[in-house]
């Protein structure tokens, strides 16, 4: 392998490695979001971060408390599951388009909801650190419907783990054992 070969290895590399770190934000903030965790949340963004969803528009910093209250609110439970990602990454500043289906478990549980959109953000690295700049939110999609059957008999029986949104999530649970008891449907 001669010098050139090296660079371009390298530089590849140095590519995999920032695209990585940048998959990984986005995953934590979805997880940050799930499990109300705000210490996760907020450290997704630079202090100077800004998120817009529809008119509500929070400085990074402010964003999980406003976050963890809406989503309280307006359901018991919520996954927000990162599909489609697409990334450029043009020195410190990455432009980032992922697609997020969100669904929402309603206070009472026999109903849910599913909003498709599409998180738009400028991640920038400071200090070695890949973080939100600036989020934007769409809603492509919405749709409700009848959510009664997680209170059926048969499906309770099975004793399927029931997520939380706090520390007490299973995924919390270092190292992971059978042994740690959970919250169950």
């Amino acid at each position: 392998m001669n010098d050139a070969d090296l660079e371009n290895l390298r530089q590849d590399v140095a590519y995999l490695k920032d695209r990585l770190a940048i998959q990984d934000l986005i995953a934590r903030h979805a997880r940050g979001h799930d499990r109300h965790d705000v210490d996760l949340l907020t450290a997704a963004y630079h202090p100077d971060g800004i998120d817009e969803h529809g008119h509500a528009i929070n400085a990074g910093p402010n964003y999980a408390r406003w976050s963890n209250a809406v989503h309280a609110a307006g359901s018991e439970s919520h996954l927000h599951n990162i599909t489609t990602h697409l990334c450029e990454i043009d020195g410190d500043v990455a432009h980032c388009e992922s697609y997020v289906m969100v669904s929402l478990l309603d206070c009472g549980g026999k109903t849910a909801r599913i909003i498709n959109g599409r998180y738009i953000d400028r991640v920038e690295r400071r200090d070695g650190e890949w973080r939100i700049s600036l989020r934007r939110s769409t809603v492509d999609t919405l749709i409700a419907g009848d959510a009664s059957i997680l209170q059926h008999p048969r499906f309770i029986e099975q004793g399927y783990t029931r997520g939380q949104r706090d520390r007490r999530d299973v995924s919390y649970q270092y190292p992971l054992s059978l042994d740690q008891a959970v919250d169950r449907w």
